[in-house]
């Protein structure tokens, strides 16, 4: 009964979710929220964020408890992996032995004993736009069915979320929602219902807009160069203080990271 009642409490925390900090901040606090619903010790929040829209990747942008250092660097196509058959398939997966599985050749760590794990497809608008990753059960149990259909209902808590801080943050900004106006023939209603499940096409909507603006203001190539640049430099900045958060949860996380954020700060020199 107290197990049930905790639960119920973990979901409705859940549930109230109030988004504080960035984007990245964020989707930590929801990892380690749903692992918490879970009784987890490991969870991995993987979202559509890489590749061309045709195609869409998966890369992991949340995360709670320890995680190989490649798997922050790794971008994942539909129907690759486990999380990407998750994708392709847009069905629940339970996993009682890894390596008693199909996914066998995909265990990370062979040498754990715990071979139990959890994917559940995130959706927004009956849209696939991610995968939540369960594995390792605090009280040292495979995970069962229940559990699955527990991950079911904590991967719909997160997709709304996401989709509530999207909007949160375009709300926020009367740059973007002047971009998406345009976008969509003054019809901001239809662009903001076409455009949150495809964060990659509402930055292409902002830059698009950004670069015209800049062009009717009467700003040169340079001044673009050097605002475009700017925006590069700022990314750095919140890359940085990513990882350092990320070395400082787990101290096994080096230099991929570190080399995905001076490739960064090349580029915008």
């Amino acid at each position: 009964m107290a197990y049930a009642e905790n639960t119920l409490i973990r979901l409705q925390d859940l549930a109230s979710f109030l988004e504080e900090g960035d984007f990245d901040d964020n989707m930590q606090r929801l990892a380690a929220m749903s692992a918490s619903v879970l009784n987890a010790e490991n969870c991995s929040l993987m979202l559509l964020s890489d590749g061309e829209p045709e195609s869409p990747r998966l890369r992991v942008c949340g995360s709670f408890g320890p995680l190989p250092a490649a798997a922050y660097n790794e971008s994942t196509e539909s129907g690759q992996g486990i999380s990407g058959w998750v994708v392709a398939t847009g069905q629940a997966l339970l996993i009682e032995d890894i390596q008693q599985s199909e996914f066998a050749h995909c265990a990370r760590r062979t040498d754990d004993r715990h071979k139990s794990l959890l994917c559940s497809p995130v959706l927004i608008n009956g849209r696939i736009v991610g995968v939540l990753n369960i594995s390792t059960h605090r009280h040292g149990r495979a995970f069962n069915t229940d559990d699955l259909r527990l991950l079911e209902v904590v991967s719909l808590f997160v997709g709304r979320t996401i989709q509530a801080v999207q909007l949160q943050n375009i709300l926020n900004s009367r740059f973007a929602q002047l971009a998406l106006v345009e976008a969509a023939e003054n019809d901001i209603g239809r662009a903001l219902a076409s455009t949150l499940p495809n964060p990659d096409q509402v930055a292409r909507i902002v830059a698009k807009s950004f670069f015209k603006e800049m062009s009717r203001a009467g700003f040169g190539s340079r001044q673009i160069i050097n605002a475009a640049s700017e925006i590069i430099a700022q990314l750095s900045s919140s890359l940085r203080r990513h990882s350092q958060r990320i070395d400082r949860e787990s101290p096994e996380l080096p230099s991929e990271t570190t080399a995905r954020i001076a490739a960064v700060t090349k580029a915008a020199k």
